[in-house]
């Protein structure tokens, strides 16, 4: 018997999905998501999922044969669409039998769903409409996540409560259906899962866990921060494909400006095309993050964060904070 009958129960269908316990996923986060962090996540009966970033496909290749040596669950692997190797990083998760991929950071490219399914792994997609969502699920897209603009690092511009009434009613009788962006407590899980949600995603929550390797002045700059610190980006350019950016307000956050106005000079200039363009502004997130996260930079480097950020206060396991939010759940059922 589940010490949580009732979170389990509306959870079910997310679980056997994924094969875990719980139907709770942990968000890529580049350079937080690593073998410590998914693996923990997975052994505590959720689904850690490995950021692959701007990883090479060698890279990937030992990180997947790093996580596995510390986990025999279930775990999954997030890969950006835009990279430009992505059918090879598609190849390194065939050869180690991944049992979940989740294409994320735009519209899959033709191909990349069928070469996942051709291994027989299931693909888990983000869509900021329904007309996307549907089309994505027919073109054989397994499971949507809906992350709403609370969430930490590349968001959307619709809020997760709106996503989810616009979403579920239409898609959660048919489809799996994950609802991310700002939840920090079970009471939120619990009325996802009631309105239909098949499971939910959280970063923030986790990124500061005891297992996480990032660096004591990343997880310090968590614990100080709260919701009206975790700031989304601004585009300067329109021009430019800059999907914002939600992290805590620093010196980072008014270089990336001066990045963007450097980029646009470039375009001008004849020197980058749009696709270049995009990358070199990935690449610079991807720097600034690994600043933060991994050297402790948390003046001029990516402290990505979402809205959440206040309701992380200490350093826990993540076992701890899992059997947390269930609890929280659980709870919040039984007072219905």
């Amino acid at each position: 018997m589940t010490a949580t009958p009732k979170t389990s129960a509306l959870m079910a269908r997310g679980a056997a999905f994924l094969g875990t316990e719980h139907a709770i996923l942990c968000g890529a986060m580049s350079w937080v998501s690593e073998r410590n962090l998914v693996a923990a996540i997975s052994n505590a009966g959720g689904f850690g999922v490995i950021a692959c970033g701007a990883m090479t496909p060698d890279l990937l290749d030992a990180e997947i044969t790093g996580t596995k040596a510390l986990t025999a669950k279930p775990f999954g692997v997030n890969l950006i669409t835009m990279h430009p190797l992505l059918f090879d990083l598609i190849a390194v998760c065939a050869k180690h039998g991944v049992g979940h991929v989740v294409l994320a950071g735009g519209i899959p490219p033709k191909g990349s769903v069928e070469a996942i399914k051709a291994f027989g792994a299931k693909v888990i997609v983000f869509a900021p409409t329904i007309a996307l969502a549907k089309k994505l699920f027919r073109s054989g897209a397994d499971a949507l996540v809906i992350e709403g603009s609370e969430a930490g690092g590349h968001i959307g511009p619709v809020s997760t409560s709106v996503l989810a009434q616009e979403f579920l009613p239409a898609l959660a009788a048919d489809h799996l259906v994950f609802v991310a962006g700002g939840i920090g407590r079970g009471e939120a899980i619990a009325s996802y899962l009631e309105m239909g949600a098949a499971g939910v995603q959280l970063g923030t929550r986790f990124a500061c866990a005891s297992e996480s390797i990032a660096h004591p002045a990343f997880k310090a700059a968590f614990f100080r921060g709260n919701a009206r610190d975790a700031i989304a980006s601004v585009q300067v350019d329109p021009r430019l494909p800059v999907i914002p950016v939600r992290a805590l307000k620093n010196k980072g956050t008014e270089e990336f400006t001066a990045k963007q106005i450097e980029v646009a000079h470039k375009l001008d200039a004849g020197e980058l095309d749009m696709a270049a363009a995009q990358l070199e502004i990935e690449h610079f997130w991807a720097g600034a993050l690994r600043r933060a996260v991994i050297d402790g930079d948390v003046e001029r480097g990516s402290v990505m964060a979402g809205q959440s950020v206040g309701m992380v206060t200490k350093e826990e396991p993540v076992a701890t904070i899992m059997a947390q939010l269930l609890e929280e759940s659980e709870a919040a059922l039984n007072r219905r």
